[in-house]
């Protein structure tokens, strides 16, 4: 099995290893061609407007080898695609890669607006091809676009040589994507003028452009009548969400066995359920298998004695039983109790998050979870959701509390820094004190937060807006404390300010502490965000252009948190992909 992946940059290894490829068989399959055209490949992604077409690259990945590739260029100022090339790797022919690759970009230009798909493709007229098996083998490619209904376009002289002995001069064909229309007389010759002079500035003279423009004289213009399709009828674009722009979904039942059952304690298993019955009502996820990852990526963040402890702490309750820490090391740090429920204080900031038999367990996986999302984005996925409980924002090095044990979205982020600068925005109710104490010295980890001031709210301690890195990480941690009785507009005004100091850091992966407290009605929070604000909140995070891993935190109003998340989901959807 394979399938198709559009490669965004190359903040990924994965992407990176994919453009390598492609650009590898650009040089086997097209030996003519220049090496320019090879080595320039990435910034074609990166800069559309040096080359006045948005590049936009799709590989087909089998088992995370890349077999083929297809480039297709968006004229938005002109609605159309053009497709620059679709190949397969040497000895791969033949497997459907190409049938799934030309589907993808058909898609891709549906969803676009475009009008229609050009494109080039070598004659299958003896007049214009003199070797007999160069002109079988554009017969065969000829046919294989024609099953799409896609048709060179007849009456005009696109195809007259450069050089005048030039053989094998192209066609210019038309993939109208389904649709039953027709292309204006000027509306073609725009885009196909647009075609030789972006594509071939250095080919096409003013003299062959104006030629080959004025030739197009039919109002509609013409397509060459179906040559070799039994069916003479246009293949529809499908209309499914291609995988690619899905966002993977993680998740684990395991989340369950964490359930303290005593009266206020909100952090409870009907959280996730609430948001997934929501999310299952929508199209835009791809539930992903949880993989098991080793301890080390938990103590390259927390402190080894820590994680030693919670576990042994954790293992040492009875069942159905809860130990609150209540006795602090306010005056002598250095000498923690023998007795593991009394030493609970010495590792906690506070008296209401709990040690039981289900903690670590649940955690551990919650932080598995997290670390799949995040490994999903090395190999190429561009947008991840770990929806997980306990949350982990509160947890620092050596602590845990505010219903937090283990800092998930600070070990992603850990994890994710080998291969690049990360951020993480975190947008819950409360000040995320966890990454903020763990990243505080550090300059390749930008943290962010947004939340209620803590001359007011938990953790009440830290979240500062004069907090803002310490050394070498000076600079690289911005509190944005914001008023009790905050408007969605003044919430608005803070995710804006932030995300602009993020793109100024220009990271290779973000991370969203993700939390739903904001919302009206949350028992922990005192703001009015509603199902709209989300979703508005989603648009601006997603026009980022950075791989993105959404961890779930806060949000205990269940009545509403479903809903919320649906919407911010959709927002998240519509800027990362329209």
């Amino acid at each position: 099995m394979f399938r198709i992946r559009r490669i965004y940059d190359d903040a990924a290894p994965a992407n990176r290893t994919a453009i390598a490829t492609v650009q590898q068989i650009l040089r086997d399959r097209f030996p003519l061609l220049h090496p320019d055209e090879v080595d320039h490949l990435l910034e074609k992604l990166k800069n559309p407007l040096k080359y006045r077409f948005r590049s936009i690259l799709f590989v087909a990945d089998v088992k995370r080898a890349i077999r083929g590739f297809a480039l297709l260029m968006h004229a938005p100022d002109l609605n159309f695609c053009f497709l620059d090339f679709i190949s397969t790797a040497q000895h791969q022919a033949g497997r459907g890669l190409g049938n799934a690759l030309y589907d993808r970009i058909r898609e891709e230009a549906a969803r676009l607006g475009c009008r229609g798909l050009f494109f080039e493709c070598l004659p299958d007229d003896p007049a214009l091809c003199t070797d007999p098996e160069v002109l079988k083998q554009n017969a065969r490619r000829l046919k294989f676009y024609e099953a799409w209904g896609a048709r060179p376009l007849a009456n005009t002289r696109y195809e007259t040589p450069v050089r005048k002995n030039d053989d094998n001069p192209p066609f210019l064909v038309i993939d109208t994507l389904g649709r039953d229309t027709t292309f204006a007389r000027k509306e073609t010759r725009a885009i196909v003028r647009a075609i030789l002079e972006r594509k071939y500035p250095d080919v096409c003279d003013r003299k062959y452009v104006r030629m080959v423009v004025g030739s197009i004289t039919d109002d509609p213009v013409r397509l060459r009548p179906f040559r070799y399709a039994k069916k003479k009828t246009v293949e529809p674009v499908k209309k499914a969400l291609p995988e690619d722009q899905r966002i993977g979904l993680v998740y684990s039942a395991n989340h369950q066995i964490h359930h303290v059952r005593e009266r206020g304690y909100v952090e409870s298993p009907v959280r996730v359920k609430s948001i997934l019955k929501h999310l299952e009502r929508s199209d835009l996820f791809s539930v992903l298998p949880v993989r098991h990852f080793a301890d080390d990526h938990i103590t390259a963040v927390h402190d080894k004695h820590f994680v030693r402890y919670l576990q042994a702490a954790c293992a040492s309750v009875p069942e159905n039983e809860s130990i609150y820490p209540y006795v602090f090391p306010i005056r002598n740090s250095t000498r923690p109790p023998k007795s593991l429920p009394m030493r609970a204080g010495y590792y906690c900031i506070d008296t209401f998050t709990p040690l039981n038999r289900s903690a670590y367990a649940a955690a551990r996986h919650a932080v598995d979870c997290v670390l799949t999302g995040a490994d999903d984005l090395l190999e190429g996925r561009y947008l991840a959701y770990a929806l997980v409980r306990p949350p982990g924002h509160h947890a620092e090095t050596s602590m845990f509390g505010g219903f937090c044990y283990f800092n998930s979205a600070a070990i992603a982020a850990h994890y994710l820094s080998r291969h690049g600068r990360v951020a993480i925005l975190d947008i819950d109710y409360h000040h995320g004190n966890g990454q903020q104490e763990i990243f505080y010295r550090r300059a390749d980890i930008f943290t962010l937060s947004i939340h209620g001031h803590p001359r007011f709210t938990y953790p009440f301690f830290s979240g500062f807006a004069e907090e803002t890195g310490e050394a070498g990480g000076k600079g690289f941690n911005l509190n944005l404390p914001l008023p009790e009785n905050s408007t969605a507009a003044t919430y608005l005004q803070a995710i804006k300010r932030a995300l602009n100091r993020l793109r100024a850091f220009a990271p290779q992966f973000v991370v969203v502490a993700l939390g739903f407290d904001t919302a009206k009605g949350d028992p922990t929070g005192t703001w009015p965000l509603d199902a709209a604000d989300y979703e508005e909140i989603g648009d601006l995070i997603g026009s980022l252009p950075h791989a993105t891993l959404f961890v779930q935190e806060g949000g205990y109003n269940t009545r509403t948190l479903g809903k919320n998340a649906a919407r911010f989901f959709a927002g998240i959807w519509k800027g990362s992909f329209t």
